[in-house]
């Protein structure tokens, strides 16, 4: 009754507006189309970003001398395991050693990433001293230096130091601030941190880093979740800095060893995509398990762009 009192009340010569429920069936419908199109379009590009993984996976696998069939066979006949065992000994030195390298370097260097990068960003976010965003924006400009610009003088500086071929380099710099995203991520984080905590806490004797300690650090395991993420991944895969400061081959990392194994052993793919799983897989690993809290950590900081 209602829709046909408003027809009769229209101009002459105007058309009705479609039902209610019409309108929302199409804007359904709308939704439904854009969705699906974007759907798509996500699966085909993850599907085309899978390719080289999938193709490294089913590598090392294959016996030597399928490598290079074309068509590629995705599903190995037979599965050959033996890769993974014969690809640890294929160089002089045991592929594990590379690995325990990398697994010392990878956990201390974050270690200390984690913490000194708090402390500053507490410093930054929390406590009051002069020149204190003159400093921050000091530091948040380092971010924009190339890190082929401070090469020469980090080297020089080692040498002096007798810290060339340890693993001196590759961890105590983490320890003197970390780096400055890092700062610069929790001290966002911990600025979303009410600071009636603060104060509640001060007013029951506790000192700057006993706030730090016991009321900052356990509310902020997104943000240092995020930090570790990003640290593991990058001291894991790093190649540039331990080819400058290791000279030894039997303190050299995973990514030396693949580096030193394509140019000895060219020949043998299925061994080097055995040995590169062996690589990607910790930080596939870590990612899946940590997503949530990663993902967690960007938007509470103020880095998702929303």
């Amino acid at each position: 009754m209602s829709q046909i009192t408003e027809q009769r009340h229209l101009p002459p010569g105007t058309l009705a507006p479609p039902p209610a429920s019409a309108r929302q069936r199409r804007a359904r419908l709308r939704r439904l189309v854009t969705r699906l199109a974007s759907h798509t379009l996500l699966i085909a590009g993850s599907i085309i970003i899978m390719i080289p993984i999938g193709w490294m996976l089913s590598t090392s696998f294959k016996k030597t001398g399928q490598e290079w069939i074309f068509p590629p066979i995705w599903i190995p006949d037979p599965i050959w395991w033996q890769n993974y065992i014969e690809a640890m000994y294929a160089l002089p030195i045991p592929f594990y050693v590379y690995v325990l390298n990398t697994v010392v370097i990878t956990i201390t260097a974050t270690l200390g990433t984690v913490l000194t990068s708090a402390l500053a960003a507490f410093a930054f976010a929390r406590l009051r001293f002069p020149a204190r965003q003159f400093m921050f924006l000091l530091v948040i400009s380092t971010m924009m230096l190339p890190s082929a610009v401070t090469l020469i003088p980090k080297f020089i500086i080692f040498r002096h130091l007798n810290w060339l071929d340890t693993f001196l380099p590759l961890i105590v710099p983490f320890w003197l601030g970390g780096t400055a995203f890092s700062i610069f991520l929790l001290r966002q984080f911990f600025m979303t941190i009410p600071r009636e905590l603060d104060e509640a806490a001060r007013m029951d004797g506790a000192s700057s880093f006993q706030i730090f300690w016991w009321v900052v650090l356990p509310l902020s395991g997104p943000a240092l979740a995020t930090v570790i993420i990003f640290q593991i991944w990058s001291h894991w895969n790093d190649f540039i800095d331990p080819l400058i400061y290791i000279n030894s081959s039997s303190k050299y990392t995973i990514a030396l060893a693949l580096r030193t194994f394509q140019n000895v052993r060219s020949q043998r793919v299925n061994y080097l995509m055995a040995m590169s799983v062996i690589q990607v897989l910790p930080i596939v690993i870590l990612f899946l398990g940590a997503q949530k809290y990663f993902i967690r950590g960007i938007h509470l900081s103020g880095l998702s762009g929303r």
